[in-house]
This record gives structure tokens, C-alpha cells and sequence, in this order.
């Protein structure tokens, strides 16, 4: 018998997550629409390489002020001003495009401008969470925010494929700006929301630059953290190269764009099964190990996938990527949050952004200047290895992760949030 996930009883919570539903679904047809964009502008992996700088720069600029202000301002009024924001950005993506007027630095600027609101809306996004729902639905709210994701992540570059293949692709920018309403509208609908603000006394600064140092320092000193935070960068730095995806899609596979939007949805399918699968397990054991083989088999499929000619064989190695870095994320983000105690958990959390974002995009950038130079499936190839010999390397300097079994004395200070 199916029941109702206890987090979706929370008015507000059921509201937002609702919300983010339709937004996420949104952003992900903008997001693959953008590439196929620049590759009708373009042939240029370089050009295609250029969305990943222009996503993570704000990321590392305003990450960790986005974070601060989220603990002391209103997380309801930030995210009214920030999926504002966001949807005036994807208006005039699709104004440009409609009139004819877009260029390459049009795409650049608005990718950032739109990173910049992000950077400042995923911090209290998250935090708004625990305000919505009682801290024994917070694993279940999580559960069901990832869920949104992933959703979000098959649907929207389906729906963006079959858009762009009927000539259509200025209005996939226009949905996804109506579509922010969808949260706009939630948050007018559950009213005030109450939260606990740190304070602000003898002219302390939002961002302290000590506070920021204390948590660095304690990264350092924890083997198993800052191991699994290294695998996280350089495996998606390697065997990130999403935005190639066009000419992989047109100039290799000779496929149109239905079946590129099936393949920028083939991650996202493979990571719901994983974590569909892991949801009905009790526990996982020999942790580090199954951790560290996922992010193996992320590098063989993306070698596969960097490979193959074959569209059929192209979705099986996308769907296994998704899969295989789904199980890392499980285990990598169990992993930081069991060894990090409350007090110092924010801080980690937020130099871990830098780390789990930066990776990505800066591998795009990667992959297309080698695509530039070698071509793309040359750039996807060596990525895939790049990834497996920084894991061998990882597992040789770091050997406390290869011993990792998940059921090791939890940190003193450490509460289980979620």
C-alpha cells in the first residue's frame, strides 16, 4: 500500500516542494536548450566549455555571502527576490532568441546573472526546509526534495527536445520563466514562516573570515572528509562533459533533438533507479569500498560513452554514469555529515559546495578546450580515465576511505539532522 510521505503533510513544505516540481523541470529544459543553443551558434567545443566558467564563477564569488545571509535575513523574502531573479533572466533569454538578436555573449551574461541568483537561492532554499517540517520528517523532506530533481531532471530535457525539434526553441525559454511562478506562487501561499536568525551584535560581520578559516582547518584535519571531497572534484572535473552533449548528439551519433533530450535525460533515469534501489536497503556495508568502486564505474561508463557510435549504447552508458555517481553522493554525503559535528556542519557544507560544484563546472571548461583541440569523444575518453587513476591515486593517499564500513562510532557532537 502507497502512503502519503510524512513531509508532504506540512502545508508549507507540500506547497514548495510542489513548486519546485514545476521549477526544476523548468531549469532543466533552459539548461539543455542553452547547449543546443551555442551549438547552432557554433561548432566550438570551447564555446560549449565557456556555460561551465560562466555558471561557477558567481558560485565561488557569492557562495559562502549567500549562505550567511540565509542565516540572517528572511530565507522566504530571499527566495521571492531570487526565483524573481531568475525568471527575468530566462525572459530575456527568450526575448533575445524570438527577436533574433542573440549572441554568445548574450548566453555568457545571462548564464552568469542567473548563477549569481542561484548562488544566493540554493543556500536558503535548503535552510528553509527545517523551518516547513519537524525535525523527524527532515530525512523524508530531503528524500522527497531529490526526488523533485530527479524528476525534474528526465522531464525537462524530454519536453526540451521535442520543443527545439519543432522549431520552437525561443518558447522553452519563456516556459521555464513562467515557470518559476509555480514557487513564486507557493511562497505567497504559506505565509510567514518562522526562523531562527544567528545575531548580529557588536558590529559583527555577516561573512567572518576566522569563522570560514575555522571550518578550512577542520576539513584538513579530517582524512575521511577531505578524501571523499577530492574524489567528488576530480572525478566530475575528468568525466564531466555535459555540454558537449550536442556535438556528440548531432556530429557523432547523427541524432536530432528528440534524441538528444532523451540522452541529457538518460543521467538523471539511471540516478532515480540507484536511488530507488538504495531507498529498500537497511544499510551498506563496506562503505568506502562501494564508494569508491561507484566512482570507478563512473569513469568506465564514461569511457563507454566517450566510445561508443551507437545511440542505444550512448543511453545505457549515460544511464550507469547516473547511477554510479548517485551511490557516490549517497555514501560521500553520509560519509561528511556523521563525521562533522552540529556546530561546524554549515561551514563544511558550504566549502563542500565549492568543491561539488566547481568540479563540474570547471570540468566542462576542460572538456572544451580538449574537445577544441582532440575532438569530443577524445575529451570524454581521457576524462573517463582521468577519473579512475585520481580515484587509484586517492585510494593510495587516503587509505582511511578504503577501510570506511559505515558502521564506525558516529562523532561526539554530531546530531543526526538529516
Amino acid at each position: 500500500m502507497i502512503h502519503v510521505p510524512p513531509s508532504l503533510h506540512h502545508r508549507g513544505f507540500r506547497l514548495l516542494w510542489m513548486g519546485l516540481l514545476v521549477s526544476i523541470a523548468g531549469s532543466q529544459m533552459q539548461l539543455w536548450a542553452l547547449f543546443w543553443h551555442v551549438r547552432t551558434i557554433t561548432d566550438q567545443p570551447i564555446a560549449l566549455g565557456a556555460i561551465g566558467a560562466a555558471r561557477i564563477l558567481p558560485v565561488i564569488i557569492f557562495s559562502l555571502i549567500g549562505g550567511a545571509l540565509a542565516d540572517v535575513l528572511n530565507r522566504r523574502k530571499i527566495l521571492f527576490i531570487t526565483q524573481t531573479g531568475m525568471a527575468l533572466v530566462a525572459l530575456g533569454l527568450g526575448w533575445l532568441t524570438l527577436t533574433g538578436r542573440m549572441d554568445l555573449w548574450h548566453i555568457y551574461l545571462l548564464t552568469a546573472m542567473q548563477a549569481i541568483c542561484q548562488a544566493f537561492d540554493n543556500p536558503a532554499r535548503q535552510a528553509l526546509t527545517p523551518n516547513l517540517v519537524p525535525v523527524k520528517d527532515l530525512p523524508n523532506a530531503f528524500s522527497m526534495n531529490s526526488i523533485a530533481n530527479q524528476v525534474g531532471a528526465i522531464i525537462g530535457p524530454a519536453i526540451s527536445g521535442f520543443i527545439i525539434a519543432s522549431g520552437g526553441l525561443p518558447y522553452v525559454y519563456i516556459i521555464n520563466a513562467i515557470s518559476f511562478m509555480a514557487v513564486i506562487i507557493a511562497l505567497f501561499a504559506m505565509g510567514p514562516v518562522t526562523q531562527q536568525k544567528s545575531p548580529i551584535t557588536n558590529g559583527n560581520r555577516l561573512v567572518s573570515f576566522s569563522s570560514i578559516a575555522e571550518g578550512v582547518r577542520f576539513i584538513l584535519g579530517q582524512p575521511l572528509i577531505l578524501s571523499t571531497m577530492i574524489v567528488d572534484f576530480f572525478a566530475t572535473f575528468f568525466a564531466s562533459a555535459n555540454t558537449l552533449m550536442p556535438i556528440i548528439a548531432v556530429d557523432v551519433l547523427h541524432v536530432g533533438a528528440v534524441s538528444y533530450g532523451w540522452l541529457s535525460a538518460a543521467q538523471a533515469i539511471g540516478a532515480m533507479v540507484a536511488g530507488l534501489v538504495i531507498s529498500q536497503m537497511h544499510q551498506i556495508r563496506r562503505q568506502g569500498a562501494v564508494f569508491l568502486s561507484a566512482v570507478v564505474v563512473f569513469g568506465l561508463a564514461t569511457i563507454l560513452f566517450g566510445a561508443t557510435r551507437l545511440f542505444v549504447v550512448s543511453m545505457v552508458a549515460l544511464i550507469l554514469v547516473g547511477a554510479a555517481d548517485t551511490v557516490s553522493t549517497i555514501i560521500r554525503n553520509t560519509i561528511r555529515q556523521l563525521s562533522t559535528p552540529d556546530y561546524i556542519r554549515g561551514r563544511m557544507t558550504s566549502v563542500n559546495q565549492i568543491f561539488f560544484q566547481g568540479g563540474p563546472q570547471l570540468g566542462e571548461v576542460e572538456a572544451g578546450v580538449v574537445g577544441q583541440l582532440f575532438g569530443a569523444p577524445v575529451a570524454i575518453i581521457t576524462g573517463g580515465i582521468g577519473c579512475i587513476v585520481a580515484v587509484a591515486w586517492i585510494a593510495r593517499r587516503w587509505p582511511q576511505i578504503r577501510r570506511y564500513n559505515g558502521d564506525e562510532p558516529i562523532l561526539a557532537g554530531t546530531t543526526a539532522t538529516g
